[in-house]
């Protein structure tokens, strides 16, 4: 059984159904990403002849389009992955080269956090960049596309084999989204850090760029986004910056929809034991997804669109103990994982992992109501933040059951669920 499928037989109906509606939100908020990320990058690409609706226009065809290298079998889908995050690899990577930040600057900022002067706005993107290396409903997907291998599950030699190796291909992954992450942060830093509006619309007149108009005549702290990124690269390194750089945007959001599909039909079998099309399951998360940004992509700029892309990293982020929380809890219960149950190692490095996130995520919250100017905002948003600050206490209450903490078992459903086991097969000598 998967993660999903764990959770739907563990807990009790109205948590399932809460944690379920959660990692939805996650998966519609990555959508909504892809959709963004997909429709600046036609509008880079075609020099702006391709309109922001267009490109998000663009980006529902080609998902259902995508979905039929399903029918040549998952390794073959597995193989375009790769392909496209090589794609996104070599892109920024070149970003990289051609902006040459001080590589001890970067890996000191890989291992030290801090952020001298640095007040809510810097916030907001650092808790960002949490939820975009790390994106929650790709949890449940890692543990449900474990299935598609072929391991004799009888066998404890193999599945011990099975998870060195799936632990390595995990590892690897997030290595290679981390490394990217790290690219498009630093290109960042380095290029458009202490830049004013008028140096950057002074260089893109100089090359003849015809996005002169993004940067006002005044001596204001250049602001960015992945819009103006590409735009200001080009200005800056070369029209081939541009164009590489939207590349890298355009294969980033597309093998953001591969995986966005597939962990959002895995979740709805798993939590509700429905088993939709995946042709259905797209179209109904598209509809909610395109409905909005396509309204913002239509009557709004590209500064609201890439706006709304900020706020959805953050939303990512705080959806991660939804995914983190759960999984150490069944991981740690000898009833379910019997002799692969988690050992104290694993159960304090992940209690710790998950206990920075929610601080992060809580710290991150109660900044965000207090910095509220709207009375109505800030009742509604702190009822919201009390919902659900109770329900992560809900779910950690049960984790520390199953983690072997003497705490009161209210109902729980983890502390003694139907025992799965694996039949150990005997061993001759030959």
């Amino acid at each position: 059984m998967h993660l999903a499928e764990v959770c739907n037989r563990q807990y009790p109906t109205v948590p399932r159904i809460i944690l379920w509606l959660m990692v939805e939100l996650a998966i519609i908020g990555s959508d909504m990403q892809e959709v963004i990320g997909c429709a600046i990058a036609f509008n880079l690409l075609s020099v702006g002849r391709i309109p922001l609706w267009g490109g998000v226009l663009i980006t529902i065809i080609d998902t259902f389009v995508f979905l039929f290298l399903d029918k040549y079998g998952l390794r073959k889908l597995e193989a375009f992955f790769g392909f496209l995050i090589t794609i996104m690899a070599v892109s920024f990577g070149y970003e990289y080269v051609m902006v040459a930040p001080d590589q001890g600057e970067v890996l000191k900022g890989m291992f030290v956090p801090y952020c001298a002067g640095c007040g809510s706005p810097q916030l907001l993107q650092a808790v960002g960049i949490v939820g975009a290396v790390i994106m929650p409903h790709n949890i449940y997907l890692h543990s449900a596309l474990v299935k598609s291998r072929q391991v004799d599950r009888g066998n404890k030699r193999e599945v011990k084999e099975a998870n060195k190796y799936f632990f390595i291909e995990s590892a690897i992954a997030l290595f290679v989204s981390f490394l990217i992450n790290v690219f498009v942060v630093a290109v960042f830093a380095e290029a458009f850090y202490d830049k004013t509006n008028i140096q950057v619309n002074e260089k893109c007149n100089e090359t003849g760029s015809p996005h002169t108009d993004l940067f006002p005549l005044n001596n204001e702290t250049l602001e960015v986004d992945i819009y103006k990124g590409g735009v200001v690269l080009g200005c800056f390194f070369g029209p081939a910056a541009l164009y590489i750089w939207a590349i890298g945007i355009l294969a980033a959001g597309q093998s953001s929809t591969m995986t966005g599909t597939y962990s959002g039909q895995f979740v709805m079998e798993g939590f509700l034991n429905l088993r939709w099309s995946r042709f259905a399951r797209v179209l109904l998360t598209r509809s909610i997804a395109i409905t909005p940004t396509l309204l913002v992509a239509i009557f709004q700029d590209v500064h609201r669109l890439t706006g709304m892309n900020d706020f959805l990293n953050v939303l990512q982020s705080m959806q991660l103990p939804f995914a983190l929380i759960p999984i150490l809890t069944f991981t740690s219960l000898h009833s379910i994982m019997n002799d692969f149950a988690n050992g104290l190692f694993w159960k304090i490095g992940g209690g710790v992992v998950i206990l920075v996130v929610c601080a992060i995520n809580t710290y991150f919250v109660v900044v965000y109501v207090t910095a509220l100017n709207s009375v109505a905002l800030y009742v509604l948003s702190a009822l919201l933040s009390i919902a659900y600050l109770s329900f992560i206490g809900y779910l950690a209450w049960h984790c520390l059951i199953a983690l072997g903490v003497p705490c009161p078992d209210l109902g729980s459903r983890v502390r003694n669920p139907p025992a799965v086991l694996i039949e150990e097969e005997p061993e001759f000598d030959t």
